[in-house]
């Protein structure tokens, strides 16, 4: 079984100032460093790590060679992330010495992936296979319904959150990831609770207070709750929940086990600093506490 991910991959640019900049205010950083991020690449980077076999559908400019490679290093499967013209996406990220960031992101390459991209890499695909899509490349709702066509399971994380986004693939879904901000803005576009959602699973990360799981078919909620750990950096957090999830689902878990696992690797996740380059793999977790 394979997970194949329509994700977004981008250059990470992290800058350490003193202070975050002012307008007009030019800032001398004292320390630069550049790592594979974008949503679609972490979950992408997290379900491999957990054991899945992650195909990777996306798109990098002639700049983006390196991120290709790094995905390859860590198990992820590259062979559908196609050369276009536009530049690799990126994230200029300012983060002062207090912890705190902001964030310039340009989306390049990822709203650029070509549907024939998408067809080709799920005409290897099957109904027993899952696809996985978030809201920073163009074609969701394209790339959904091939899938849903093949049978797959599809998934969806809603970030970063648009309400239109979600309603445009909503009745294509079977898995719903959501935060709790997210699912207040889903609740009020919608007038819908999670519970209550035409989607079989909907997974609401709770942050400190752990996450909930929805099954609207049987009308059940689980409660999980957050595993006690001290943050350092909460980046990508929720990514590694999400590709844990699918991960624990492609290998045949049960999905309280799958939802439990991913609870301990996000919980891994948000003790480094860092991004895809600092995902956990199945044995920290599993190994986690022991």
């Amino acid at each position: 079984m394979t997970i194949f991910n329509l994700g977004s991959i981008n250059a990470d640019l992290f800058y350490h100032v003193p202070h975050l900049p002012a307008p007009g205010e030019t800032l001398a950083a004292t320390s630069f460093s550049r790592g594979l991020g974008g949503k679609g690449a972490n979950m992408s980077v997290a379900a491999a790590r957990a054991a899945a076999r992650c195909v990777h559908i996306g798109a990098v400019g002639s700049d983006g060679g390196w991120a290709v490679q790094r995905l390859m290093e860590y198990g992820v499967y590259t062979q559908f992330i196609t050369l276009v013209s536009q530049d690799t996406g990126n994230a200029l990220i300012a983060i002062d010495e207090a912890g705190e960031n902001n964030i310039i992101l340009y989306p390049g390459a990822n709203q650029a992936i070509p549907l024939d991209q998408i067809s080709a890499a799920l005409d290897e695909a099957n109904a027993s296979d899952i696809f996985l899509m978030q809201n920073e490349t163009n074609a969701q709702r394209e790339g959904a319904e091939m899938a849903s066509g093949r049978g797959m399971r599809v998934a969806y994380a809603a970030a970063p959150f648009d309400a239109g986004a979600v309603q445009k693939v909503l009745p294509l879904l079977d898995i719903l990831f959501l935060n709790a901000v997210e699912a207040q803005q889903l609740e009020a576009a919608t007038g819908l609770s999670p519970d209550a959602l035409p989607v079989r699973d909907v997974i609401v990360t709770l942050g400190g207070d752990g996450a909930e799981w929805h099954n609207t078919d049987t009308g059940q909620t689980k409660a999980f709750p957050a595993v006690p750990v001290t943050p350092v950096d909460t980046t990508g957090a929720g990514d590694t929940f999400t590709g844990y999830v699918l991960a624990g689902l492609d290998r045949g878990l049960p999905m309280e086990q799958a939802i439990g696992q991913a609870m301990i690797a996000g919980a891994i996740m948000v003790t480094r600093q860092g991004t895809a380059d600092v995902i956990p793999d199945l044995r920290d977790v599993q190994d986690f506490g022991g």
